[in-house]
């Protein structure tokens, strides 16, 4: 390739990368009551990077909870209602490219990464230093594997019956899938099923755990399961970037 070829190729890549960046201030929003929100450009106070919509699920709910026992902290799904918060979920993947492409629409960013597990764990950490080297951005990392790791189990027994136990870096969704799964008669043993069946029961139970199971946790449940307060710090922090 050229010179010439390749400087063009960026140039078009550029403009492409803006366009698409632009489109998610000026689209016509909508908020996650199902309302239309027009003029979303110049209301918007912050963008959210999460990892997938299960995510998105989690936050808005946890922060309602939150709210309502502090109403200093952020309310997610009412910010969200009005436009003033976007939530961008980056579908997982290469985590780095996100550090910087939503720089040219000069809002402040909160980026919350999962933990995994390594090596995963380090690229979120390069991740996250980007970021962070930028004016009125943030990033963290969650101490436990990901978002499913601070629900209480009691909240999932309200939600479903079933008794799930779980450490700080299980894969909470695979557990809860197994569970459920074993209390269908008659069903051949977890083990035997494909993988391929497996993991669709267990984005199933992930979708259900930051939904419904969410919904049952109270302040107690999350100070306990929770003890660092790490929530509650990225909530604060949250406050922090809407204040800068």
């Amino acid at each position: 390739m050229s010179r010439r070829q390749s400087i063009s190729r960026s140039v078009t890549w550029n403009a492409e990368n803006r366009n698409a960046n632009r489109r998610i201030l000026r689209h016509q929003f909508t908020n996650s009551a199902g309302e239309q929100i027009d003029n979303i450009e110049d209301s918007v106070r912050l963008l959210f990077v999460v990892e997938g919509t299960n995510d998105i699920e989690f936050l808005r709910r946890i922060s309602v909870m939150l709210h309502a026992e502090n109403s200093r902290l952020p309310n997610l799904a009412e910010m969200e209602r009005h436009g003033e918060l976007i939530f961008v979920p980056f579908g997982g993947g290469h985590v780095r490219a996100w550090a910087e492409r939503l720089a040219p629409l000069a809002r402040p960013e909160f980026h919350l990464y999962d933990h995994e597990l390594p090596p995963e764990t380090e690229l979120r950490q390069q991740a996250a230093a980007a970021v962070n080297q930028r004016s009125q951005c943030q990033a963290v990392l969650t101490k436990k594997r990901c978002l499913e790791n601070y629900l209480h189990s009691d909240a999932i027994f309200a939600a479903g019956d079933i008794h799930v136990q779980f450490d700080d870096f299980d894969c909470v969704a695979e557990l809860t899938a197994r569970e459920l799964y074993r209390q269908r008669p008659g069903e051949i043993a977890w083990q035997l099923q494909a993988r391929r069946s497996q993991s669709r029961m267990a984005n199933r139970a992930k979708r259900w755990l930051n939904t419904k199971a969410v919904e049952q946790m109270t302040p107690a449940m999350l100070a306990e399961q929770d003890s660092d307060g790490e929530i509650t710090s990225w909530m604060l922090a949250i406050n922090e970037l809407l204040e800068s």
